[in-house]
């Protein structure tokens, strides 16, 4: 610091003046007095001068005395002062004096203990609530009154960004306002489907939970105001994915529907043909037979649904239970072969079988599986197919990916498969074309959803293709290798 804008430097100029002034307006006075009625005033002046300089000298002194013992413990403490202002709160004074300067170094050094601490305590709150943060695996979203981005966490950062790469409806203001902000240079907003939430926590000042949808997405969001001392700042969003548990509620909705559907079809057949029975109005023991008749295949169909529902019960729990051991899938396709054969002959339409690999070989296989993979697949394009058209069954080995496969093909020329139904046939109870069943009621609805669950408990996949009008076609791929314990996966 300059000296001469120090309090020190100030207090001895104004010293060396009030001084001058005075030696000043003496001599103006005693001067012309001395040179009158003194003989030796030459020595009386000198008198004067040497009383000047030792009154400057003392000032001086003064002066110093102030500067060792004021100003420089003064300038230590600013300096320590800028010290903690730069962040250095280890910073402590070291003076060691008994006047108000050694109480005000010793208030100084409390306050930056206690700074250091509640800093430390703040940085370590600090630390924790960004480990927590970023240990959640919700996005976790906080706004300002303002509606600007303040604190996210690495969920809520990566679905920012992926919502900003979305293009809204231009339609809407909330998107307007968005596009506007954005092209302003400003942050992040709310996002346009959190902007009604956002503005209803904002004007109510109390948490709000909503369901909203983007794209393909649904997203749960509770939405808190943030308060600072009854002051609102803003708004806190926490928000999961919540799509798969949808779907599945949705499935579980569907599923309990379909069943009952499927299940009070056959039980209503059964109870007006046996009322029918009961009331007498079967009039010959043919009728009364074909009456049994009908409730026998009624009961039938309910015991296989009921059987198909199980085994999917138990494929979904991981007991599927198969019996793994080499199995020569040749075998197996001529078996099937010769089996659709005779139902092919009746139906009037031609069967055909391709082996275009020598050896088909799985090294780990349930067989009574397959078959029934086969069997589902098989019946299902014999139920679609009309007269005179062809089903042809076909295997060979492939390498995929670096993945040694057989590759089994069912192509029927059926009716086909409209584009709209094809990637929800493998879903329980799904019901394509009514056209496609023509009038049969054998099956129970859950045949594909069984078939890709064996097929998946093999670590195989399963598609199906088609054109409606020109047919479909299955293709089942299953490992040559052995897989690990599918059943327990």
């Amino acid at each position: 610091m300059n000296f001469w804008r120090s309090l020190v430097g100030k207090l001895w100029v104004t010293i060396i003046c009030l001084v001058a002034v005075v030696l000043m307006t003496l001599g103006l006075f005693l001067l012309p007095y001395i040179d009158s009625n003194f003989s030796n005033s030459g020595a009386i002046k000198r008198l004067f001068m040497y009383t000047a300089m030792i009154g400057f000298s003392m000032t001086t002194f003064f002066a110093l005395f102030l500067f060792t013992k004021i100003t420089q413990p003064m300038q230590r403490v600013i300096e320590a002062a800028n010290a903690i202002r730069r962040g250095e709160y280890g910073t402590r004074l070291k003076l060691v004096t008994s006047d108000e300067i050694g109480e005000l170094a010793t208030s100084f050094n409390h306050m930056a203990a206690e700074l250091e601490t509640t800093i430390r305590s703040l940085d370590h709150e600090k630390s924790h609530l960004a480990s927590v943060l970023r240990s959640m695996t919700d996005a976790v979203i906080t706004f300002d009154t303002d509606g600007c981005v303040i604190l996210t966490n690495p969920p809520g950062q990566a679905l920012l960004n992926e919502w900003s790469d979305l293009q809204w409806d231009r339609g809407e203001p909330e998107a307007a306002e968005e596009e506007e902000g954005q092209a302003a240079g400003r942050r992040h907003q709310v996002p346009p489907p959190l902007l009604p939430l956002f503005r209803q926590t904002l004007s109510d000042g109390g948490d709000q939970r909503s369901n909203i949808h983007v794209r393909q997405g649904v997203w749960s969001v509770h939405m808190a105001p943030l308060h600072v001392e009854d002051d609102l700042q803003g708004a806190v969003a926490v928000l999961r994915d919540v799509t798969e548990e949808v779907r599945l509620e949705k499935m579980r909705r569907d599923f309990v529907a379909n069943v009952s559907h499927e299940i009070r079809t056959p039980l209503s057949m059964m109870q007006g043909y046996s009322e029918a029975l009961l009331d007498g109005m079967a009039s010959s023991p043919e009728e009364s037979s074909e009456l049994i008749q009908v409730i026998h295949e009624e009961s039938l169909r309910m015991g296989r649904l009921v059987k198909d529902l199980l085994d999917l019960a138990r494929m979904d729990a991981g007991h599927s239970d198969l019996a793994l051991r080499p199995v020569d899938l040749n075998e197996l396709l001529e078996r099937m072969y010769r089996k659709f054969s005779v139902r092919a002959k009746e139906r009037g339409i031609i069967l055909t079988y391709h082996r275009r690999s020598d050896r088909l070989h799985l090294e780990a296989a349930d067989e009574d599986k397959l078959e029934q993979v086969l069997t589902n697949l098989l019946d299902n394009a014999f139920r679609h197919t009309p007269e005179g058209r062809k089903i042809a069954l076909s295997a060979e080995v492939r390498t995929i990916e670096s993945r040694t496969v057989i590759e089994v093909c069912i192509r029927d020329e059926g009716v086909g498969i409209s584009p709209e139904d094809l990637p929800f046939i493998f879903e329980r109870f799904y019901k394509a074309d009514k056209a496609r069943v023509r009038g049969e009621s054998g099956g129970t609805g859950l045949g594909l959803a069984i078939v890709k669950n064996i097929v998946e408990s093999h670590r195989g996949t399963i598609t199906a293709g088609s054109k409606l009008g020109e047919g479909t076609v299955f293709t089942l791929r299953l490992p040559v290798e052995s897989q690990p314990n599918p059943a327990k996966s």
